[in-house]
């Protein structure tokens, strides 16, 4: 018999509380079991997951004898009553002292309107959107053939989003049994239609009565309780949009009140009450699911200018849940992501790493291109929230796909993205994996203005890579891209220089970085050239202060976060040079892609507008050389073969054919297609800036003014003893008559010139 000994309770899958003051039961976690007042709201909590919950208990003692049948009756509808707008039925229990009943945790609307009083446009429409859910119960409870007789402020309960719900079912019955009379010892309240005193004016339709209680209930919600029936004659506080159906729902004829559905359809109508940005976005998130697809784009378009406009409990807890779901089930697009991420600022961080950050995780690894495109655009919105381990296991692998992506506007915007992931990475990934992504841009990429912002993403994550790979990588990928055929690209080369100044040691500063950015004075850019100088002047000072400090031994690395002028810091000298050369690159940059998006790099770039315009005349240098339809100059040779003396001197037969020393080539011209990455293959360099960079002997092939450009040498000479060794030969005579063949034209102008 010990089995029916327990106390019911104690297995209840809820806990019960006292009555919660708080407008939001969301606060009610944790409570302590107390039998609650009878009929009282009190907060409570599901044990097993701790969502809040109400409990509305009734004790069943003798002499609550009349009020015990309402009670279950109002137990009975409510558990066959299924509708968004009527409260939420979740459990019940009943026990030999009490009835207890668990809903969706609500607060009863005359507690409500004292934490919350309907002041100003926002208050007004937060009454429109209750009042909206309020018309649809009942016309729910109409279509099917229920009548509530108890409407009122105790009736209507309002959940933690601000929807109001419909309560109070103890005296719901059937519209065929007619008007119930007044139970006996009931004094007459002042909501009470006339017709329960006066029979003489008629019954009219079945919820003629519930009509005059909204009236009566709308007139309370703006001006307080009802003290008296005549009261109705002021308007008091109504708005505007509300007097004219208040008129009608307050009526003396009970045949001249509008029914539910009726009055719903007019308050709707443009201009009307109901006729607000709250209402339209509340019906809208209702029929999300079955909307079409370009609507719901947009709307979603459109939701987020719209968001300062709806109250914040609407935003956090129906708008907010509505479009996790979307995004999640698929029923969204990338539309939804902006305003999803703008309305979840205001939850506390354990809650958004709770809510939010599981989404994005899973938002990450969408095939959706404009999804991953919106997430990576909103990234700042909602980086800090991120955990580190979050970041580099679950977020990075799926990100770093984008590096290869075959759209550009994918490659670009994750290049930008790196600026705020790398802080999250780990050492491992911060030091291997995300500069060979980098450097793979920087090297190989056909688009100018992405080389270009690899470049500056390089010249930013400087300081956070680890000392060996800033040492090995930054120096040699920042010196190639002062040799890129795109203008902003070599100017970003000289930002990230002077940014990353903090990362070099006197030794690399002299041996590394002043011989990259000389060979920029001579840049036919004028804004290159001015950033350049300036440049060169500040790493010349820091030389000059490491010097006379006694310089710094070789082998200790220097520390960015240790330099006086570090990026972001410092006034005058390198951290002077630091601000100015971020800013005009950035604007730079910014014209020049604005143009050139998806166009090739040998598109002219403009000047910045820090340096003086360029001469008109001035032909650019990504231009690519108008091809010979004839083949005439395939055998010119090179420029050095042009200008080499008219009478060599010869002073033996081993050297004959060796050129003298002349006083140095013009300089190179930029190149006219992108360094290539090379960088792949595990014996090409190990952070794939090519075979050649990856050493420290490759410095020697930087193209200077003190010899021809690296790897032509050996050509150059055999061209120059071939040529020698023709002029040797002596005088010929005359030419053939016909054309001249391919090759032999230089050769017949140099003999010419002796």
């Amino acid at each position: 018999m010990w089995l029916f000994s327990r106390d019911p309770v104690r297995d209840f899958p809820f806990e019960l509380g006292p009555p919660d003051p708080a407008p939001d039961p969301a606060s009610a976690r944790r409570r302590t079991r107390t039998r609650p007042r009878s009929g009282g709201c009190c907060g409570g909590g599901e044990r097993r997951t701790g969502a809040p919950v109400s409990v509305f208990a009734h004790s069943l003692g003798a002499g609550d004898a009349a009020a015990t049948p309402l009670a279950r009756a109002a137990l009975r509808r409510l558990r066959s009553l299924r509708h968004p707008s009527v409260l939420g039925y979740l459990d019940s229990l009943e026990t030999e002292q009490c009835l207890y009943l668990v809903t969706e945790a609500v607060t009863p609307l005359r507690r409500h309107l004292q934490l919350r009083p309907p002041t100003g446009d926002l208050g007004e429409q937060e009454v429109a959107w209750g009042l909206h859910q309020l018309l649809t119960a009942l016309s729910f409870l109409g279509g099917s053939g229920l009548v509530h007789h108890a409407l009122g402020l105790d009736a209507i309960f309002v959940d933690p989003g601000g929807d109001w719900k419909l309560g109070g079912l103890e005296r719901v019955a059937a519209a065929s049994e007619g008007v119930p009379p007044r139970p006996p010892g009931v004094p007459p309240r002042p909501q009470d239609p006339p017709e329960l005193s006066d029979p003489s004016r008629g019954q009219g339709e079945p919820w003629a009565g519930d009509m005059w209680r909204l009236g009566c209930l709308v007139w309370e919600v703006f001006n307080g309780p009802l003290p008296r029936p005549t009261a109705l004659r002021s308007f008091g506080k109504l708005p505007a949009g509300l007097v004219p159906p208040f008129c009608e729902l307050v009526a003396a004829e009970p045949s001249a009140r509008p029914g539910p559905g009726q009055l719903l359809q007019r308050l709707q109508r443009p201009g009307a009450f109901l006729a607000c940005p709250l209402v339209h976005t509340g019906l809208f998130l209702e029929q999300l699911q079955v909307r079409d697809a370009s609507e719901r784009r947009t709307f979603l378009q459109e939701l987020s200018g719209r968001l300062d406009a709806l109250p914040g409990p609407f935003r956090r807890h129906k708008l907010l849940p509505r479009l996790l779901a979307a995004l999640e089930f698929g029923s969204a697009d990338a539309s939804a992501l902006p305003p999803l991420l703008k309305v979840a600022k205001v939850l506390d961080p354990p809650e958004y790493q709770e809510r939010i950050v599981p989404v994005i995780v899973r938002l990450f690894s969408s095939p959706d291109r404009a999804l991953r495109m919106q997430l990576l655009q909103q990234l700042e919105d909602y980086v800090e929230f991120l955990p580190e381990a979050t970041v580099d296991a679950q977020i990075f692998p799926h990100v770093a796909h984008g590096f290869l992506d075959t759209n550009p506007a994918i490659r670009e915007q994750t290049v930008k993205s790196m600026v705020l992931l790398a802080p999250k990475l780990g050492e491992a990934r911060r030091g291997r994996e995300l500069p060979r992504l980098l450097l793979r841009v920087q090297a190989g990429d056909a688009l100018g203005p992405l080389r270009c912002n690899a470049t500056l993403c390089l010249g930013r994550l400087g300081p956070l890579l680890p000392p060996q790979t800033r040492q090995r990588v930054l120096a040699p990928a920042l010196a190639r891209a002062t040799r890129d055929p795109f203008a902003p690209a070599r100017a970003a080369a000289v930002a990230a220089f002077a940014a990353t100044h903090g990362c070099y040691s006197p030794q690399e500063c002299a041996g590394r970085v002043l011989p990259a950015l000389c060979g920029l004075t001579t840049d036919p850019h004028p804004g290159v050239r001015q950033q350049a100088f300036r440049a060169i002047r500040s790493f010349l000072d820091q030389l000059e202060a490491a010097a006379e400090a006694g310089g710094a031994p070789e082998e200790d690395p220097p520390s960015a976060a240790a330099a006086p002028g570090g990026p972001g810091g410092g006034s005058g000298g390198l951290g002077a040079a630091v601000s100015w050369a971020v800013t005009g690159v950035t604007s730079l940059t910014a014209r020049l892609m604005g143009a050139e998006a998806g166009a090739p790099p040998q598109t002219p770039p403009q000047t910045p507008a820090e340096g003086p315009p360029a001469p008109p005349r001035e032909p650019p240098p990504e231009e690519p050389p108008v091809e010979d339809p004839d083949g005439w100059d395939d055998d010119w040779g090179s420029l050095e073969d042009m200008e080499l003396p008219r009478s060599p001197p010869v002073s033996s037969k081993e050297d004959g054919g060796a050129p003298p020393q002349t006083s140095g080539p013009p300089p190179d011209p930029p190149p006219t297609a992108p360094p290539s990455a090379g960088g792949d293959e595990e014996g090409e360099g190990e952070w794939g800036v090519g075979g050649e960079w990856g050493t420290e002997d490759a410095w020697e092939a930087l193209p200077c003014q003190h010899g021809p450009p690296p790897g032509s040498g050996q050509r150059h000479q055999q061209r120059r003893q071939e040529l020698e060794a023709k002029r040797r030969g002596g005088p010929r005579g005359p030419p053939k008559p016909g054309p001249p063949k391919l090759g032999t034209r230089k050769t017949r102008l140099r003999g010419e010139g002796q």
